[in-house]
């Protein structure tokens, strides 16, 4: 059982760092103890929004005994340290994926939460989404899959300066964003082969020392063990005219297809629409699983190890893009 109320330590001031705030301060089983942010002055405010203190380094925050949880809303690159060291310090941790950019620190990160006795949760609303739970639900009336398309372009003019258009802080596309790739395997399970090729625009006299992209494209296409064939792509920034938010399946006894909100079951006797539930509230709902399974023991809606399987689909991808090699995949 965990304590009540249950201490919360918050490590960022974004967006979703906010929404977590928001999700803990309305439950009476949490509250925010502290906020770290990447400056002192934005984590002041943040804090101030939320009565809760402000500190000026994440290595303060686990110094202090009273925090019995750990949630990591900051930049990809330092998810995986922070982890470690909160785990170490004998912290629970949420951590939003992905939960490192290294397979083998994500493997030894797992092992870890093992050891300690302590939760490990990776985040992965994508799964709580009225998308993938339409497309769950649907799936059996189009019969054996055989093929899958899912594409998110975000195209944004001009780029924003910010760390997720920096590979140093946000990963190879496909791991800093591996829902996209989660989505595929929960749904198909295991992939044997993957081929990706990714490209990158780049002003050379403002981008070369910052390390900043202007935009960025990548497609990977993924062979699942059950035969499914799969093509996932992820881009954003300012090369790109045209967003989408798709995702295509295709089965022998018909097809699913979902633009943006909107869902279409496909069949030799019609269309049919497909209800798809919004977006809103995930992360609330996240962090109710989450305080659910610390006080009752519930299960959680996803295994650390699945997000890490799908770490090794993307450092797969990563791979091929940088060899120009089909690669395949490991357990």
């Amino acid at each position: 059982m965990a304590p009540f109320p249950l201490n919360v330590g918050l490590v960022g001031t974004g967006y979703a760092a906010k929404l977590r705030a928001e999700a803990f301060q309305a439950d009476s089983r949490s509250q925010l103890a502290a906020v770290v942010g990447h400056e002192l002055e934005r984590a002041v405010a943040f804090s101030q929004t939320y009565q809760a203190e402000a500190l000026d380094n994440w290595s303060a925050l686990l110094d202090r005994p009273e925090i019995d949880l750990v949630v990591i809303c900051t930049v990809n690159r330092d998810h995986g340290a922070i982890a470690r060291a909160a785990l170490e310090a004998g912290k629970h941790v949420v951590v939003e994926y992905p939960l490192a950019l290294d397979v083998a620190e994500a493997e030894m990160l797992i092992a870890l939460a093992k050891t300690q006795n302590k939760l490990l949760h990776v985040e992965h609303i994508e799964l709580l989404g009225g998308l993938h739970q339409a497309l769950r639900k649907s799936l059996p009336q189009i019969g054996s899959v055989f093929y899958a398309r899912y594409a998110t372009i975000n195209p944004q003019n001009p780029a924003p300066q910010k760390w997720t258009y920096q590979p140093e802080l946000f990963g190879f596309p496909f791991l800093g964003a591996t829902s996209r790739i989660h989505r595929l395997t929960d749904l198909f399970g295991t992939v044997t082969t993957v081929s990706c090729q990714a490209r990158y625009w780049r002003q050379p006299e403002v981008d070369q020392d910052s390390g900043f992209y202007q935009a960025c494209l990548c497609t990977a296409h993924l062979n699942f063990a059950n035969g499914v064939l799969a093509e996932v792509t992820y881009g954003k920034g300012e090369t790109l005219w045209q967003s989408a938010r798709t995702f295509e399946v295709q089965g022998t006894q018909g097809a699913l297809v979902f633009d943006g909100d909107r869902g279409t079951l496909i069949q030799a006797a019609g269309e049919q629409v497909v209800e798809v539930g919004g977006r809103r509230g995930l992360f609330a709902k996240d962090t109710a699983n989450v305080l659910d399974h610390l006080y009752k023991g519930t299960p959680l809606y996803v295994s650390p190890e699945a997000s890490l399987y799908a770490l090794k689909v993307a450092d797969a991808a990563r791979r091929s893009a940088e060899t120009g090699q089909v690669v395949a995949v490991g357990g």
